[in-house]
Order: C-alpha cells, then sequence, then structure tokens
C-alpha cells in the first residue's frame, strides 16, 4: 500500500456506496487509485459491493477498462498479418466444460496466417479454469512476453496469463475473494486483452450486463466482436437452444440471436456438457482435438465458427464451421496445440 487515497477519491467511493454513478473520468480516477495501491481492502470491497448492487453503468465501465489498459503489460501484434481475436468469457456462469480455451486452439487451426488467437484467461475457483487446464495439456502458461509473442506469430496462438499481463490487478484480490461472487474485475478481464485484440467472441454471465458489456466494447474501439449470453445462463454459446448476442461493429450495436440448429448442430442437454474435476476437462479436451465427436464438440466447433465469421470479413458462420470441423478432423487443431506445448516450453532466444 503507497499514501492514501485522496480526498476526491474517498467522496467518490461514497457516491458509489450510496447509489450514485460515475461518469467515465471519475470512474478512471477511482480504479487508477486501486491499481495504484492507495485503497484499502475495504475501501475496494465497498466499491465493488456498491457497483454490483446496481450493475455498472457504461461510463464506469469504460472508464476503469481505460484504468486497467494503461497499467497492462502488452504482447507486441504490430507485425502480425491478420486480425488478432480473443475467445475469453467473464466467468460467474454455471460451470461446463473448456469450450472458450479449446475453440482458440481451434481457430488458430482453421485458416493459418490469417486469424490469431491472443488467448486471455486464469485460473479458476473449480481448478479446470484455462490456465489449469492448458497447463495440463503441456502449455508452459507462466511463459514471457518473448515466448507468448512467439507462439502467436508461429502458432497462431499464445495464452495471456492474466496475472503476469495485470499485476496491479492485485490489490484487488482481497475484497474480491472477500465477496465471493463475480464483480466488475469479471467484465474487464475481457475488456483487456493484453494483445489489444480489436476482435473478441465474449460471454457474459449475465443477460443485463451483456448490453453494458457490448456498448463498452464499441467506446473502447472495438471493430467486430460478439457479446453472447448462452442458453441456460452460459457465458459461452451454447447448443441447448437460442443464445442471445450482441454485434458490436465499429461504434455500433446490434442485438439478435443465434441458434446452433439453424448450423446443422443437433441440440444438447446441459448434463452433456459439464465435466467434474480438471482430469476429466483435460480428456475431454484431447478427446476432441483427436477428433471425437457429441455434443461438446458441437459446441466447441459452433463457438470456433462463430469466431471465426466475426473476425473474418465476407466468411459466413455455416462456412466457418466447415473450417473449424474441418481443423479438427485433418489434424490441425491437435497439431497447432503441440506446437504451442513445444514452443512455450522453449527458452526464448536472445
Amino acid at each position: 500500500m503507497t499514501d492514501r487515497a485522496p480526498v476526491e477519491i474517498l467522496h467518490l467511493l461514497h457516491e458509489v456506496s450510496i447509489g450514485r454513478v460515475l461518469d467515465e473520468a471519475s470512474s478512471r480516477r477511482v480504479f487508477d487509485a486501486i491499481l495504484a495501491g492507495r485503497l484499502t481492502d475495504l475501501d475496494i470491497r465497498q466499491l465493488l459491493e456498491g457497483l454490483q448492487r446496481r450493475g455498472p453503468t457504461v461510463d464506469e465501465l469504460v472508464g476503469a477498462a481505460r484504468a486497467m489498459r494503461t497499467h497492462v503489460t502488452p504482447i507486441n501484434v504490430s507485425a502480425l498479418p491478420g486480425p488478432v481475436i480473443d475467445t475469453c468469457g467473464t466467468g460467474g456462469a454455471p460451470k461446463t466444460f473448456n469450450v472458450s480455451t479449446i475453440a482458440a486452439l481451434v481457430v488458430a487451426a482453421a485458416i493459418p496466417g490469417r486469424i490469431f488467437v491472443a488467448k486471455h484467461g486464469n485460473r479458476s475457483r473449480t481448478g479446470r479454469g484455462s490456465a489449469e487446464v492448458l497447463s495440463a495439456l503441456g502449455v508452459h502458461v507462466d511463459a514471457g512476453l518473448p515466448v507468448q509473442e512467439r507462439c502467436l506469430r508461429e502458432c497462431g496462438v499464445c495464452f495471456c496469463f492474466a496475472i503476469h499481463h495485470h499485476p496491479a490487478a492485485r490489490f484487488a484480490g482481497p475484497a474480491r475473494r472477500a465477496i465471493g461472487s463475480p464483480t466488475i474485475f469479471n467484465l474487464l478481464g475481457p475488456l483487456t486483452n493484453p494483445a489489444g485484440a480489436a476482435h473478441q467472441l465474449l460471454g457474459v454471465y449475465d443477460p443485463s450486463l451483456a448490453l453494458t458489456v457490448a456498448n463498452a466494447l464499441a467506446r473502447l474501439g472495438s471493430d467486430r466482436s460478439l457479446v453472447v449470453h448462452g442458453h441456460g445462463g452460459m457465458d459461452e454459446l451454447s447448443t441447448t437452444g437460442p443464445n442471445r448476442v450482441w454485434a458490436v461493429e465499429g461504434e455500433s450495436m446490434v442485438a439478435g440471436s443465434l441458434d446452433a440448429s439453424d448450423y446443422g448442430f443437433a441440440p444438447s442437454k446441459p448434463d452433456e456438457l459439464v465435466v467434474g474435476s480438471l482430469e476429466a476437462a483435460v480428456g475431454l479436451a484431447r478427446a476432441i482435438l483427436r477428433g471425437e465427436g457429441g455434443p461438446c464438440r458441437d459446441m466447441v466447433v459452433f463457438s470456433a465458427g462463430v469466431a471465426l465469421a466475426t473476425a473474418l470479413r465476407g466468411v459466413t458462420i455455416g462456412d466457418a464451421c466447415e473450417k473449424a470441423q474441418e481443423a479438427i478432423d485433418s489434424g490441425s487443431a491437435a497439431a497447432t496445440l503441440a506446437s504451442l506445448g513445444r514452443l512455450s516450453n522453449e527458452r526464448p532466444v536472445d
């Protein structure tokens, strides 16, 4: 902890605690103070709980995201010849399996050299988040920046471990753990990709927050992104029924729906999409990547197809899903995982 926050910041915290909203500039000042270590755990908890009670506004979310972006450890993507996309969700929804993590590998393998996936992720309270699963699959999730950048260039995908790219967020850790439920930081993670991904397939746990997130993306300079709230309350595109979606392109946003059955996928049941342990999650990922069929594979292919169509102009979801199927069946997706594992574990070249 550094010097105590100035009176102005404490006044803004009080405003939130009594239900008032902050403009973008004020929100940015408050979150800058958090990330500089100038607020106590109690201050941060009261702020997060105040925002949680009513839900953050677009101004508050944008201001907080801009603050976090100034503290991020960035990945250099300037030399990449194609768009960068992230498949990171907010978490906080009923846990299924690691859809977005497996889909990231499939997207990277589907059209090599045309699309790049900077998969932002973290550990999970369940013990089977993206970091745990990728680590168990042989990926060095703690690899440094030069290695991540090489993985992105040569494999088309890298893993951006949030704890390393957002070290200043540690100041909010005790308050978040004390609250024990999703806070604004769950929304901020996908909005602060270390590679500055201008394309996203972003799952949101609460449909009442999805419009706010979509409008924040539009304000923050997203190129083309899709915010989704999955059927059954998932923060993923589901194959169990129609999904609510908010398409962001530049400064515009359009709400709609997407149903996997419209693209030839059989409807699945929620209990078919759940794993109970890290070992089961890793086994399922390997099974999907080696070509085994079933509802979990369908969900990965659908998510990967929508991500491809979001990032690449002129590619339809139907065509993109076929590309995703081919990436799995040809072995390209499994080879991408193998390459990511090998390169992420190599020492950086001096």
